[in-house]
This record gives C-alpha cells, structure tokens and sequence, in this order.
C-alpha cells in the first residue's frame, strides 16, 4: 500500500478520481484483474464480435498495446450511473448518512468482484469471491458502517475484521481517518491487496492475521466492525475498543442479527439487538 501521507479523511473524489480527469494519469498498475479484463476486452475485439472486428496485423509489425489506464477509466465512466442507483437503492431502504451514500456511490464494486459476475456488480446481492467467502450486499455495507458512525463524533482509527476482497475496507476508506483491516485467509488477503492497488488508497494498511486477536499493537480503535458471525464477540477485541467507541457484528448461528456494542466505561459494555442478516462464520487462526 502507498505510504504517502494525505489528509483524512480521504476526499471522496480521490478514491476514483473523477473530480480530476484533465490531471495526469498514475502509471497503470498491473493485477490479476486488470489482466482478465484486458483478455476479455481483446476477446470482445475479434472477428465476429458484436463490437467490431480488428484487422489482423501485417506479419513483422507490432501491435500497439492498449493503456489498462485506458480501461479503468472507461470502466468508471460506463458504471457511473449504476453507482449512483446502488447508493439511491441503499437510500430508499433506510440508510441516511449522507457520507456513508456517498462513499458508497464513489467506491467502484466491480473491481472487486469476480470478471464473470461484472453484469451483477452492483445488484443488491452478495457475490461469491472464492474459499467459501462472500463479498457483502451493498446495502449491508452501507448499514453497517452507518451503524459504527453512528451521530457522535467523526471515525478516526477502525479495524474491519475480515477484509475479504477489500470492498468494504475501501468504503470504509472513505468515512474514517485510518482503517486497518485484517484478513485469515492469505490468497483473499492477497486479493484484496490486488484489488484495492489501483485506488491508491493512502489511509488504509491491510494486514494478514487472525482477525479474532484484533490488532493491539494498534489499538485503541474508536470503531470495529465484523465481516462474519460468530457466537458471541471475541473479548479481545472488546479490550481494543477505545471509552465511546462501538463495534458492530453479526451474532448467531443459523439465525443471526445484526449487534451494535458501545463501550461505556472501562469494564462496561452496552449492546442493542438489531436486524436479522446473514454472514459466513467467525474462525480463528489462519488459512
């Protein structure tokens, strides 16, 4: 992740740029997505294609290769309006922040999901990702985040327990000073680490670990919030909790729901029951 120092938190414009387009282009950057999209990009230019065909080039010539900055911004510019209905969606559903919309209006989901699932990038469902995982509905992101805000004073250090594909990490990103993220599984943390690269994003540090030990090298974080469900929180990140602080998870087993814990003194907790959800389960160690 780039080190460089901004101002948190990050301005929504600076997640994809659009605010900026005359300015110069960052060196492009090259993933394991950015790669299956240009493959299926050059797939779309054969002979046959509805978009066209490309004349075969002269033998003992080459071929100019297309900037893969060409295809983010491009890709930017064509999900512009399905952003903007994702975050309307997520509006009408209840969710009222207004910085929490926006970020996830900014955020572009469809390059953290899988290339043969972009057509429901920004559908209100999850998606799988790989390893029995799941990147969340837009709207369970958005409520969440929502939730750790809550109406007092602004974020400043959070930690996301299961980073996942980095969906959320980089709406959260966007809503709080410092996010860290942890993540069992390597090749998702490796994922993640792909798929946030081209964002550039200075204020979030994703770390491969057991998420159920937190970070307490950290600590204390002023939000926690959980990507999987587990019977109860783990006490350890309880502790890492700063005085005021909230923590929002999934709680139960086949039946689960939504919990907001908000620690009130130094050995005290409060915590309020919300809406039912659904989430892959809380393990420990790593994978």
């Amino acid at each position: 992740m780039s080190e460089k120092r901004s101002q948190f938190p990050l301005p929504l414009s600076s997640v994809t740029g659009e605010k900026t387009r005359k300015a110069a282009a960052p060196a492009p950057v090259a993933t394991p997505q950015t790669a299956t999209q240009n493959a299926r990009q050059n797939q779309a230019h054969q002979p046959g294609s509805h978009r066209g065909s490309v004349a075969p080039a002269t033998p003992g010539t080459t071929k100019p290769a297309q900037p893969q900055q060409t295809v983010v911004r491009s890709d930017l510019a064509a999900t512009e309006a399905p952003r903007r209905a994702m975050a309307a969606r997520a509006a009408r559903q209840g969710v009222k922040d207004p910085q929490v919309l926006a970020a996830l209006e900014i955020v572009p989901r469809h390059m953290f999901v899988e290339p043969g699932m972009l057509a429901q990038a920004y559908v209100d469902i999850s998606l799988p990702i790989g390893h029995n995982q799941t990147i969340s509905q837009p709207y369970i992101v958005a409520r969440m985040i929502e939730l750790l805000k809550g109406s007092g004073q602004p974020l400043r250090r959070v930690l996301e327990i299961g980073t996942g594909c980095g969906y959320q990490a980089a709406v959260l990103s966007c809503v709080a000073q410092e996010v860290y993220s942890i993540e069992r599984i390597k090749p998702l943390h490796e994922l993640a680490k792909a798929n946030l690269r081209p964002l550039r994003i200075a204020n979030l540090r994703l770390q491969y670990g057991d998420g159920m030990l937190g970070l307490p090298q950290v600590a204390p974080f002023d939000g926690i919030i959980l990507a999987a469900a587990g019977l109860e929180v783990p006490r350890a990140l309880l502790e890492q909790m700063a005085i005021g602080a909230r923590l929002v998870a999934p709680v139960g087993a086949q039946v689960q729901h939504l919990q907001r814990i908000t620690r009130t003194g130094k050995a005290e907790w409060t915590s309020e029951t919300l809406e039912a959800c659904h989430f892959v389960p809380l393990r420990p160690g790593i994978a």
